[in-house]
């Protein structure tokens, strides 16, 4: 797969704004569609197919959830981000029984979109390049669903673009403090994308939270801290 089409559906258009000019910015990807409600989603999927639809939860005309679980239903192709300002469990829950690939909290920051669509487009070429099934394809493809999940990784079980000797280094550096992946790249001698790649993966480990914060121009900004 060369492009990757994806669907903003989004009731408050401002949002939605947003959402296009950070899909503009992606590599290799084309918006295909902006639905402000869910009886328009339905009408674009069917018409678009797009391979990944940015949800919100909450409409007008009912539930983003219920949308997904109509996808899941007929078996659709489109894969969905959550993308929400619900900070309830019971919705995570939902999104989770849902297939969901992702869910990220408002106020949406660019780099955290980018990151779920590197590894959405990162999943699907793994998919693509299988014939048949062994279970470390099965675990490098659904890594929260083994049991070894809550566990350190062993230096030889790194995914891709994540080694050691940096991770180290990365942990050293945010080991006290809040910081963002700017200031963490400056510190190690490294690209931000290079170091949003490896506290991104902390976060996901549980090592490290992340929360959103905004600078003087108002402009939204991941900050990590242990």
């Amino acid at each position: 797969m060369n492009t990757l089409r994806i669907l903003i559906v989004e009731d408050d258009r401002q949002i939605a704004e947003i959402q296009r000019r950070f899909v503009e910015r992606l590599e290799d990807v084309e918006l295909c569609g902006i639905a402000h409600s869910l009886g328009d989603a339905r009408d674009l999927i069917d018409v678009m197919a797009p391979h990944l639809i940015l949800l919100d939860i909450y409409f007008p005309d009912g539930n983003g959830l219920d949308l997904l679980r109509e996808l899941r239903a007929r078996d659709s192709s489109s894969d969905v981000i959550l993308i929400t300002a619900a900070k309830e469990v019971e919705p995570l829950k939902s999104a989770l029984r849902g297939g969901v690939f992702d869910y990220i909290l408002k106020p949406l920051v660019f780099e955290r979109l980018e990151e779920a669509v590197n590894r959405y487009r990162d999943h699907l070429r793994q998919l693509s390049g299988l014939v048949q099934i062994a279970q470390k394809e099965v675990d490098a493809l659904l890594p929260r669903g083994s049991s070894e999940a809550s566990q350190p990784a062993p230096t030889d079980r790194l995914p891709k673009g994540i080694d050691s000797i940096t991770l180290d280094k990365i942990r050293e550096v945010v080991s006290s403090g809040q910081w963002s992946a700017e200031e963490v790249g400056q510190a190690m001698g490294a690209s931000r994308t290079t170091a949003r790649r490896y506290l991104e993966f902390l976060v996901g480990r549980g090592e490290l939270t992340a929360e959103v914060t905004y600078g003087s121009v108002g402009r939204p900004e991941r900050r990590y801290r242990v």
